[in-house]
């Protein structure tokens, strides 16, 4: 991540117990299907993106690429105002 401008190291990872008791705006999963733990939002999406954790550095690069493009997509979605149409 830090080749693209990210410094994750003071971030640790953390589980579902450790987030806030919360009804969620979105949550989305990465392809764990119906095995998902239930987190409550009003919308959830499974993007069906593979763990990229221990694969090759060509490969976790694609797959972190197409998690930014997605996540671009969904801010985009969100903040768009009722009515505008998308470009």
């Amino acid at each position: 991540m830090k080749e693209v401008g990210v410094d994750l190291s003071a971030h640790a990872s953390k589980g579902l117990t450790d987030l806030p008791k919360v009804r969620w705006d979105y949550v989305i999963t990465m392809g764990c299907g119906d095995a998902c733990p239930f987190v409550p939002s009003k919308k959830t999406e499974d993007w069906g993106i593979p763990d990229p954790k221990h694969l090759p550095l060509d490969e976790f690069r694609k797959i972190r690429d197409q998690i930014e493009k997605k996540v671009q997509n969904l801010i985009n979605e969100v903040t768009q105002p009722p009515g505008e149409i998308s470009r």
